[in-house]
């Protein structure tokens, strides 16, 4: 192949060899992609795990208990007689969304139960892929650690390459450490 290009470009074949080898380190670079996804199917057994033991609980027996999820919007919706057992469903859903495998940062716990009638209802919105300024915090981290990666914004995934891969399993080990609010997976390893 080497051989077609001098004579068809004049190029020496040194020249040819040596553009050839940067070509390959380009497309063979070890890279991984840092996401922040959550299983639909999880989430769903999480939420009925969650409400099967609420209404067996003797602390709400005869009280008005809902939690929803919608699917759709990924929201899971709270309503229950008091701002204190609202807290209380919510202990239960994160304790139990970990024991399914859910990180508790997936629950967007910002917004304040709301009173609606005789029920205090809260919204819960689950978070799902990496928002843009949460993708721009974390490649800020990275190029600030000083770790010898390529670090790239693609949508809701954060691509990240490296000549080696232990530059690449640095990155991994430090991301166990920062504190950015989402909860993070590490996918498409490629060596």
């Amino acid at each position: 192949m080497c051989a077609q290009f001098v004579e068809t470009f004049g190029i020496r074949h040194f020249q040819v060899q040596y553009l050839f080898n940067i070509f390959e380190e380009i497309i063979a670079m070890p890279s991984f992609d840092l996401v922040s996804k959550v299983d639909l199917q999880t989430l769903d057994n999480a939420i009925n795990t969650v409400s099967k033991e609420i209404t067996n609980r003797f602390d709400f027996k005869g009280s008005h208990v809902v939690i929803d999820l919608n699917k759709k919007e990924y929201k899971v919706n709270l309503e229950a007689d008091s701002d204190m057992k609202i807290q209380q469903i919510l202990d239960v859903l994160i304790s139990r969304s970990m024991k399914q495998g859910l990180a508790a940062e997936v629950y967007d716990l910002s917004k304040e139960p709301y009173p609606s009638g005789k029920v205090t209802k809260k919204e819960v919105p689950v978070r799902n892929g990496i928002k843009q300024e949460d993708a721009k915090k974390i490649v800020k981290i990275i190029k600030d650690s000083g770790l010898k990666v390529q670090v790239a914004i693609m949508d809701d995934i954060i691509r990240v390459t490296g000549k080696k891969i232990d530059d690449l399993q640095e990155v991994i080990q430090a991301s166990k450490t920062w504190n950015v609010g989402i909860a993070l997976q590490y996918i498409n390893m490629k060596s």
